[in-house]
């Protein structure tokens, strides 16, 4: 599959948090030891067969990037 979004980012599932309709999910990105954090529907985890150690692919599309530095 091809894809418009740019920013792809290929990490592994490290935890599911289930609640009544939604779910969070938190992905250990690969090269770096840093994660990422996605809330997505309950139904999307069960319809990608989600679950620790998946590998997956972040996709970030967005209309606002905010940066900050010290």
């Amino acid at each position: 599959m091809r894809l418009s979004t740019r920013n792809q980012l290929p990490g592994t599932v490290t935890s599911i948090t289930t609640g009544e309709a939604m779910a969070v999910v938190k992905v250990a990105l690969d090269g770096g030891g840093q994660s990422i954090t996605s809330s997505i529907t309950r139904e999307a985890v069960e319809d990608l067969g989600l679950a620790e150690g998946t590998k997956v692919t972040v996709l970030v599309k967005s209309t606002e990037v905010t940066l900050g530095v010290e």
